[in-house]
């Protein structure tokens, strides 16, 4: 009989790439995945320390199933991913709550873990690898639709950002082989996937050498994109200071690598840059954006920003407003300062902005990039898009929902299509995150 294993996933995309890879390992021990976590053996957390409010998520989460553990004696609790890195002592002293704690590179120790856990010993291993990718593991998909699925390049970051924890948790970077992502995406195809994203915390800076030469991001991406004309391929996340015109171009001369770039900005303030350590100011991260608008007209742009960083003034905080406002971006994460420990800010700088005060700006941060996305939407009212069909809408089966290539959701009556289809939709109305509209000829596909 097999035993089932249930995992909860918090945090990035990442992290969902990273339970595909987990399951997969532990299905090959006899696991199988349930989604009742009643019903489980073996409980595992994936988890993010991306900010404090993502750590205590997961605290709260425990708290909520110790009542499983109570009734069940046998049942195994684990906590993997980022979280187990960074507090791997205090999640073992956890009232004996907690069995099992993984880092990010020591995944495929997991089912020996398990048995020591069970032996009546915790199952511990956080060492972070400089070689591991988990490239010969095919995940198991853990995605609803059958349509879009993501595909890791890469592991671990070199950006020493100076607010950032990732680098700590997730080792220094490594590129994936190229063969192996490119196996891996055909077989989604194969398998009738119809979109796959390609991961990594910089993808712009993936270097694959087979001894012969380095391949960079942009032939890969490339490459991937060939695999067939009907994958789409997106990928995430693109760093301003080393996003290149190569990139852009090799974008704009595929039809089917959507049109949409994720570039973090986190400030627009070169000062309140310089002090994150992000390795661009103001105007680089304009030029960038200028470029993109050259090469790849009909690209939509999202961002990340920081709001209330260390010795923040409010002339920084509208000069982010001033570059949110001049990018016009789609749709953007915001979010309020938040010490990580152990970061060269928690180290260096004084988090000195007021907690009112950071309330304050980012309210205004996301009162604006409401309006900014009311008006991306709007001007899409009367245009006609490709989109890909990934279910139905949340609040009808009578409607579809997908995305067009500049990852905007569309939804649309369902008429005689598919999971999978692509659609040549008119838009004829829209809401604050949703394009509304109709199909206006025969199936792409």
């Amino acid at each position: 009989m097999l035993k089932k294993v249930y995992i909860e996933t918090y945090g990035c995309q990442m992290n969902v790439a990273d339970s595909e890879v987990v399951v997969s390992i532990l299905s090959d021990s006899g696991y199988e995945l349930t989604e009742n976590i009643k019903e489980a053996g073996l409980i595992l957390i994936n988890t993010c320390s991306i900010r404090d409010n993502a750590e205590q998520r997961i605290w709260g989460r425990l708290k909520a199933i110790s009542h499983l553990k109570k009734k069940n004696n046998d049942l195994k609790v684990g906590i993997i991913g980022c979280m187990a890195e960074r507090l791997k002592e205090k999640l073992i002293e956890t009232d004996q709550l907690v069995d099992i704690v993984v880092g990010p590179d020591s995944y495929r120790e997991l089912p020996n873990l398990v048995t020591e856990a069970e032996s009546g010993h915790k199952g511990v291993n956080v060492l972070l690898s400089r070689e591991e990718t988990y490239a010969d593991i095919s995940p198991v998909r853990m995605d609803k639709n059958g349509i879009t699925s993501f595909v890791s390049i890469m592991r671990g970051c070199n950006n020493m950002c100076a607010y950032c924890v990732v680098p700590y948790v997730r080792g220094a970077e490594r590129s994936r082989d190229r063969e192996s992502v490119i196996k891996e995406a055909r077989e989604l195809f194969q398998k009738g996937y119809r979109e796959v994203t390609l991961l990594g915390q910089n993808v712009d800076s993936y270097a694959w050498n087979n001894n012969e030469k380095i391949l960079r991001f942009p032939e890969l991406l490339e490459q991937v994109a060939l695999i067939d004309p009907l994958l789409r391929v997106r990928f995430s996340t693109s760093h301003p200071k080393d996003i290149s015109d190569e990139l852009l171009y090799t974008i704009a001369g595929n039809k089917n690598i959507c049109r949409h770039i994720h570039l973090p900005a986190q400030s627009g303030s070169s000062r309140i840059l310089k002090l994150m350590n992000r390795e661009y100011d103001r105007e680089w991260y304009m030029d960038r954006i200028n470029a993109i608008h050259r090469i790849i007209p009909d690209c939509s742009l999202s961002t990340d920003m920081i709001t209330g960083f260390c010795t923040e003034t409010e002339e920084d905080h509208k000069e982010s407003l001033s570059l949110m406002d001049w990018t016009g971006f789609d749709f953007a994460y915001m979010f309020k300062y938040s010490e990580r420990p152990g970061t060269k800010a928690a180290r260096k700088l004084k988090d000195d902005v007021p907690e009112s005060v950071k309330s304050s700006r980012l309210s205004e941060m996301i009162a604006l990039q409401n309006r900014l996305s009311i008006k991306s939407k709007k001007n899409d009212i009367g245009m006609i898009f490709e989109v890909l069909i990934e279910g139905f809408s949340k609040r009808s089966v009578e409607y579809f929902s997908g995305r067009t290539t500049q990852n905007k959701v569309v939804v649309f009556p369902v008429g005689d299509y598919k999971k999978g289809d692509n659609v040549q939709v008119l838009i004829e109305k829209c809401t604050a995150a949703t394009l509304i509209g109709r199909s206006v000829n025969v199936k792409v596909c």
